[in-house]
C-alpha cells in the first residue's frame, strides 16, 4: 500500500509498504528531506531504504517484549510489527506518521496528543483480553519501546505511561520513584517525575509524556548515528561532536549530570535509547536533552541479596564498560551536593517496605548499597579537591 510519510502536517516523502511484512518495500519521491528522522542514511542522494527500514522496525514492540506472544495471540496479528500500520504509525513520542494516499487523513483527526484512543492494545500487552467485541487497534502503544510491560493511558485527561518491574522482585517502578527524589535533590537539570500506583497488590510506575504537539524526541541512538564516527574518536567523544554538528545545546553539561546521577543508582541500562534530545516540529530547532526517564534498571533490581556488593564495579553504558571509567568522563564533582542525600536510603528504605516482593534482608542490603554509592562518589569528589 501506498503512504506518504508526514511529520505533523509536512509531506516528507512517499513509500510504500508491505501489509504482509510490515516493511518499507519502496521508496518514492522525496518532498522535504529536512524533515527525516535524524539518523536516516542516503544512498546516492535517496534516503536508503535499509535505513528506513531499521527506523521503521525501531517503533514498533519490541518481540522480546515481556509476555508479548500472549499479547500478540490477543490482538491476532503474528508479528508486532503489523500493528504499526494499524496506527498510521502514530506515536506520543513524536510527530511521525503514515497518511495512505488513496485515503488521506487529517493530522488533527487522529492523532493521539489530541484525540482519545483505544485501550484494547495496552490491555492486551498487560495480558487482559476483550470479553467481547472487535478489537480497536488504533493506540500509541503499537508505537511503544522496552522490555518491560507498559501501556500509554488517559487518565484524568492527561497522557501517562504505565509500566511495570519485572519478576521475582518487582523493584523497578520501586527504583523509578527513589530515582524522582534523587533528582529532586541533586537539583541540577529536567526530569520526568514517576509515582507508584498498585493494581491487584503489583506496583507500577506512572509518568506523564515529555512530548508535546510541537516537540519530537530523537533517541541518542539516532544522534550518534547521524554522522560517520571517525576511528581515533571515542564513543563519547563522538556522540558529543555529533550534538554539536546538529545544533543541540546543553549535552556536555547534561551529561556530566547523567553519568553522577547513573553512578549513584548503580544503572547498568543507560543505552542510547532512553535518553535523548527534544527538537521543535516546526522550526526543526533543538530545544536540548531531553528530561532523564528511564531509570528503573538500577539499584541492583534483578540481583539476590548476596550478589549486591557496592565495593564491586558495576557495569555500565554507553560509553564505558564499568562506571569506575564512566564517572571520570563526568568533569568536576563541586556541584553536588552531598548533605542533601544524607537521608536518600531511608526514604529507600520506606519505599522498599511497602513492597511484598521484597524481603527485609533484601531491603537492608539495597539500602546499605546506595548510602554505599554516595559515599563513593562523595571520596570522588574529595579526590578531586586533592
Amino acid at each position: 500500500m501506498k503512504y506518504t510519510l508526514m511529520n505533523k502536517y509536512t509531506p516528507v516523502l512517499e513509500l510504500s509498504i508491505d501489509e504482509e511484512t510490515a516493511s518499507i518495500v519502496k521508496v518514492g519521491q522525496v518532498l522535504h528531506p529536512d524533515y527525516l528522522p535524524v539518523g536516516i542514511q542516503f544512498t546516492r542522494g535517496i534516503p536508503d531504504r535499509k535505513s528506513l527500514n531499521d527506523w521503521w522496525r525501531g517503533r514498533s514492540i519490541p518481540a522480546s517484549r515481556s509476555g508479548i506472544r500472549e499479547a500478540l495471540t490477543i490482538l491476532n496479528v503474528s508479528c508486532t510489527e503489523q500493528l504499526l500500520t494499524k496506527c498510521y504509525d502514530l506515536s506520543l513520542s513524536d510527530q511521525y506518521w503514515i497518511n495512505p494516499i488513496d485515503h488521506p487523513l487529517k493530522w488533527e483527526d487522529i492523532n493521539f496528543f489530541d484525540n482519545t484512543f483505544s485501550d484494547d492494545v495496552g490491555n492486551a500487552l498487560f495480558g487482559q483480553a476483550p470479553e467481547s467485541g472487535e478489537l480497536d487497534l488504533l493506540s500509541p502503544c503499537n508505537t511503544s519501546d522496552g522490555l518491560l510491560k507498559k501501556k500509554w493511558k488517559i487518565l484524568n485527561g492527561e497522557r501517562v505511561l504505565i509500566k511495570s518491574g519485572s519478576n521475582p522482585f518487582q523493584q523497578e517502578p520501586l527504583n523509578e520513584v527513589i530515582a524522582t527524589s534523587l533528582h529532586k535533590r541533586l537539583n541540577r537539570v529536567a526530569y520526568v517525575p514517576y509515582r507508584l500506583i498498585w493494581e491487584n497488590n503489583i506496583p507500577y510506575s506512572v509518568c506523564p509524556n515529555i512530548v508535546t504537539p510541537d516537540t519530537e524526541l530523537f533517541s541518542a541512538y539516532s544522534i550518534f548515528k547521524s554522522r560517520k564516527k571517525q576511528n581515533h574518536h571515542s564513543i563519547y567523544e563522538h556522540f558529543l561532536l555529533s550534538c554539536e554538528h546538529l545544533g543541540i545545546p546543553g549535552m556536555k553539561e547534561f551529561l556530566d549530570y547523567l553519568l553522577v546521577f547513573d553512578f549513584l543508582i548503580a544503572n547498568t541500562d543507560r543505552h542510547f535509547n532512553n535518553f535523548g534530545c527534544i527538537r521543535n516540529v516546526g522550526t526543526l530547532q533543538w530545544q536540548g536533552p531531553a528530561p532523564v526517564f528511564d531509570s528503573g534498571t538500577s539499584l541492583w533490581h534483578d540481583q539476590v541479596s548476596k550478589a549486591i556488593q557496592p565495593q564491586s564495579d558495576v557495569p555500565c553504558q554507553p560509553f564505558k564498560a564499568a562506571h569506575s571509567q564512566q564517572i571520570g568522563l563526568a568533569g568536576s564533582l563541586d556541584w553536588v551536593d552531598f548533605s542533601a542525600l544524607l537521608d536518600l536510603d531511608e526514604e529507600f528504605r520506606a519505599l522498599l517496605l511497602s513492597s511484598p516482593y521484597i524481603e527485609e534482608p533484601r531491603t537492608d542490603a539495597l539500602c546499605r548499597g546506595l548510602k554505599d554509592r554516595i559515599f563513593q562518589l562523595e571520596k570522588l569528589a574529595l579526590e578531586q579537591k586533592m
